[in-house]
């Protein structure tokens, strides 16, 4: 009878139209896909299959646009990564229809045909293949595409192999040109290459996603062998690919296989976790210890932060630092400057727009006059005649009322001429500005409690980091050493000991809550995508259904999809916000931070509550029909949800990978945006130099959960290692591309982002650890369950052992080192050769030079171990002394211009000078006389950029130093 009502509804016209729906098959696609819990009514199907009412037509009907449209969703299910909590009211109809259904037809448990029917329906591995095929087509069409791009559009896709903007040591040499030639030259490059010419956290980047898949693969090889058998012959009654996992073992003694499975492979992960901190110990010690680190500014100096009011004194502080300090800058208030010079850098660049514009229509006017054949006055012949009246020149070919003009207020204001107001409002500003810059640097502006403190050597910074600065508790600290001047976020510097603590505390509430309660506003925008169920639960909201029918229709179906993909972009910006709010005082700190809380919400969001939600809506059904079986089927259900991260892995690993390989959206930003914004030389400049760049505490996390997601199902179901294997190795090729070739780093962590990354993989191995704990405590198997807590309590105490011992490690350098460098490279300057860092050219080239400094250093420090030595003594075969080799030498020459060195750690505002404006050279002459009549205020030149014989905008490509060119300085 019931079964009868749920067909009749499903067919009631009238319901469709009360829902919105066009169709029964509407309204079934949209019950489910928007509840998500068709797993739960899997049980239900398989009933209703074995039932006499089946045999009805309409009935076979049903079920077969049933069964299709839940293999629909399955191949949509890798993209569905929330449970929407939209669609309440259906899901209550369908829950009771399908509890008294369960009464009728007896689904508990007592009716064997409805059990058999269970268990010949399993759509897993139609779901697999279903997102395996379009992904894999996505995939193939996206790298097709790349390959066929990269040798024409080399800006996008080799900008490292020839941008001026880069040292030469920090270039890639090109790959061949070919579509396929260029693989065995891409695979022979090491990864080292990235630390020598890019950054040492692109670096561990590309090893942690390495060692992330070798994980994976030994977990394959540790696993497969012995639990695929155990899972197969279970008698469980699973089919397909839930054959493979947890949930098809009934004998309890065969649990003991998974122990000790587990117990060999998550102590593996924790070997990994500890030989990898200890590679990255030995790591950072050589790279902060070479010349190319040490000799920084930076390396020797050390912020203080939350500094009393009484030590804000240069005498004080030297005395308290003695010889060994060299300079020091305390922080000043800088809001009073800041507005001035934003004041001033924005009336500047409003007279090089306003200057780029006017040259522009004079020379279109001069061509358009030229082609008409009229008189035209040819280009400039003295500078005098440049000199005379302002705007003379290009008054020849444009009217007065065609200058550049602007509203001093909006709509109401005066208009005035944009190119006079400017000049006259820098006359008035950049001599303040000088005044005021002279009056911080004299030392008399207001101090805030933060003071940059530089010493001679690096050992005396490190000794002071290292030191109880001052005998209260919070005051002159944290500490803080190896700050870019450029990372600073200089507003967080006035933060005392105080509000620093209140701060930490609120943002910290602040991303818990958010973490925990991120699924409400996702939930808000699944509620939009379906309206009619909204006003059927608010009937208030009734007046929707009188709007037209198109926007209707953009309201349910375009915004969700809009605002969901604004609330994911929104979430790092977040997570950025609340680490800066806190009080962190440079860039590298709030990726740090952000990394810790984008990871939480990964495993939180993107892991936990997908799997349990998972598990459950599967045996939602089954639980109402009889709750007492609840444990049981959660049990039989938790290890089924390793079906989406199967397809989760496929659609990561083929997504991401040919995403980052073609760039798609770079690739239109950098051609459409370009073509329309870039309208003066230094846009069209910028936009050609800036590389793409990746936030670590961003980037690291992704990865990182999808390690975790494999080790967790690595015993419960380990058919999810294969696919994670070869899902990170993609993503680790992809990401190895675009670190040689394509992306830059601008915040340096100093590898830091790496050990937190290992440190969060053990969540992986403990989540496994409580999962089987409570799976056996389900199936009432006492002794897998003791075993399995004697090995967490074991797993804790060598956690706990390895951070107590590495945690010292990771923040300091050790003296015995500092000493031990010094006399390696005395013994190296003695015996080294002249450097050849310019002869050869393409990668044998650079690997000569990445390998020559080897050869200074004399022999190996160890003979040539075997793989598995090597892999077994870290501590030996990859010391200090054989790291100390991988890292760059002679990369640049660390020296400071006396100004440099004097402004270094000063606010920005304290030390910015007036900008160069540039502009387009026209052959009429137009700017030669712009430039000397603005020049009279501000710097301005019209060299390497001009007009090409179409009067296109162009700027000197080939040389790719323009006149606001700045070299880079290693602070």
């Amino acid at each position: 009878m019931h079964l009868r009502l749920l067909l009749e509804e499903a067919g009631n016209r009238e319901t469709h139209k009360a829902l919105g729906f066009p169709s029964a098959l509407q309204f079934i696609n949209n019950t489910f896909r928007i509840v998500n819990i068709k797993n739960s009514y899997n049980t239900l199907l398989s009933a209703v299959s074995s039932s006499s009412t089946a045999r009805d037509k309409s009935s076979k009907e049903f079920l077969h646009a049933l069964s299709g449209i839940m293999d629909t969703l399955d191949a949509f299910n890798s993209a569905i990564q929330r449970r929407s909590p939209a669609g309440l009211t259906l899901r209550h109809v369908i829950e009771r229809r399908a509890f008294s259904f369960c009464e009728d037809t007896n689904l508990a448990g007592n009716n064997p045909e409805a059990g058999s029917a269970q268990e010949s329906s399993n759509p897993s591995l139609s779901a697999f293949l279903s997102t395996l095929v379009p992904t894999l087509i996505f995939a193939i069409v996206f790298v097709t595409l790349f390959l066929l791009l990269r040798r024409k559009l080399k800006r996008n896709y080799e900008p490292r192999t020839f941008l001026g903007s880069l040292r030469p040591q920090e270039r890639t040499p090109s790959l061949p040109n070919g579509l396929f030639n260029w693989f065995g030259t891409f695979s022979k490059v090491p990864d080292s290459f990235v630390l020598n010419h890019q950054s040492l956290d692109g670096f561990l980047l590309l090893r942690y996603l390495k060692v992330a898949s070798a994980m994976c693969l030994v977990g394959c090889c540790i696993t497969w062998p012995v639990l695929f058998p155990i899972n197969i012959s279970g008698k469980g009654g699973q089919k397909e690919l839930d054959l493979l996992s947890f949930g098809n073992v009934v004998d309890k003694n065969r649990y003991y296989a998974h122990v000790f499975i587990a117990w060999i492979y998550l102590g593996f992960v924790f070997y990994m976790v500890a030989r990898e901190s200890i590679y990255y110990v030995n790591l950072r010690q050589a790279y902060l210890l070479s010349p190319l680190y040490a000799n920084r500014m930076s390396s020797r100096t050390v912020l203080f932060t939350s500094v009393p009011k009484d030590y804000l004194d240069e005498g004080i502080l030297r005395r308290m630092f003695g010889r060994h300090l060299k300079n020091l800058w305390i922080a000043n208030d800088c809001e009073e400057i800041e507005e001035l010079v934003e004041e001033r850098d924005k009336v500047a660049m409003k007279l090089e727009t306003a200057e780029t514009k006017l040259i522009k229509l004079a020379n279109a006017n001069r061509m358009k006059a030229t082609k008409k054949g009229g008189q035209t006055d040819g280009p400039l012949d003295t500078a005098a005649e440049a000199d005379g009246e302002s705007g003379s020149v290009a008054a020849k070919w444009v009217p007065t009322k065609k200058r550049p003009t602007h509203r001093l207020k909006p709509i109401i204001g005066k208009k005035v001429d944009t190119i006079n107001w400017c000049r006259s409002e820098l006359e008035r500003l950049i001599p303040k500005i000088d005044a005021v810059q002279a009056t911080h640097r004299a030392g008399n502006g207001n101090f805030i409690p933060s003071v940059f403190v530089e010493f001679h050597h690096q050992s005396e910074a490190q000794s002071a980091f290292q030191s109880l600065s001052h005998h209260h508790a919070l005051h002159m600290a944290p500490r803080f050493i190896g700050v870019n001047p450029d990372e600073v976020i200089w507003k967080n510097l006035k933060i005392n000991w105080a509000s620093r603590v209140v701060r930490n505390i609120l943002t910290t509430s602040f991303v818990v809550l958010l973490i925990v309660f991120w699924s409400i506003p996702v939930g808000f925008v699944g509620i939009l995508s379906n309206i009619n169920s909204l006003i059927d639960l608010a009937p208030w909201l009734g007046w929707l259904n009188d709007i037209p029918t198109v926007i209707f229709g953009l309201i349910q179906g375009l915004l969700p999809s809009i605002l969901l993909a604004v609330l994911m972009a929104l979430l790092p910006i977040i997570l950025r916000l609340m680490a800066k709010l806190a009080g962190e005082p440079s860039l590298s700190a709030v990726e740090l931070r952000t990394q810790n809380s984008y990871f939480g919400f990964q495993v939180v969001q993107v892991f936990l509550i997908t799997t349990l939600t998972s598990a459950a809506s599967a045996s939602v059904t089954s639980i109402l029909c009889k709750p007492a079986d609840a444990p049981n089927l959660l049990a039989t259900n938790l290890p089924k949800a390793s079906n989406f991260y199967i397809s989760y892995f496929v659609l990561q690993g083929l997504t991401i990978s040919s995403g980052l390989l073609l760039g798609i959206v770079g690739l239109i930003l950098f051609r459409l945006l370009g073509k329309i914004l870039d309208t003066t030389p230094r846009k069209m400049y910028r936009r050609w130099s800036t590389l793409s760049v990746l936030g670590w505490g961003t980037i690291f996390p992704v990865y990182t959960n999808l390690t975790v997601i494999a080790i967790t199902y690595s015993i419960i179901a380990p058919l999810v290692l294969g696919f994670a294997t070869i899902g990170l190795y993609l993503i680790y090729l992809a990401y190895r591309y675009n670190l040689l070739f394509v992306f830059n780093s601008s915040i340096d962590t100093k590898g830091l982002v790496y050990p937190r990354a290992l440190q969060q993989t053990t969540t992986g191995a403990y989540l496994a650890i409580v999962c089987l704990i409570g799976l056996f405590g389900i199936k009432q198997a006492p002794g897998p369950i003791i075993l399995m807590v004697v090995f967490l309590v074991f797993i804790i105490l060598f956690h706990m052992s390895l951070n107590s011992a590495l945690d010292p490690l990771l923040k300091f350098l050790p003296k015995s080192l500092e000493a031990e460098e010094e006399s390696l490279l005395a013994s190296e300057e003695s015996s080294s050769a002249p450097n050849s860092m310019e002869k050869g050219n393409g990668f044998a080239a650079v690997h000569s030079t990445d390998s020559s400094p080897a050869k200074d250093l004399g022999p190996a420090p160890h003979k040539k171990p075997n793989f598995i030595t090597k892999f077994l003594r870290p501590d030996l075969y990859t010391d200090y002394h054989t790291l100390r080799r991988l890292v760059p030498r002679g990369f640049a020459d660390i020296s400071y211009d006396p100004v440099v060195e004097r402004d270094a750690y000063y606010h920005p505002s304290i030390s910015s000078q007036t900008p160069l404006l540039w502009v387009p050279r026209d052959v009429g002459g137009v700017s030669m006389q712009e430039c000397m009549h603005s020049g009279k205020v501000i710097p301005m030149t019209d060299e390497g950029a001009g007009f090409d014989e179409k009067g296109k905008l162009v700027w000197d490509q080939e040389t790719a130093r323009p006149p606001i060119w700045q070299e880079k300085i290693y602070y």
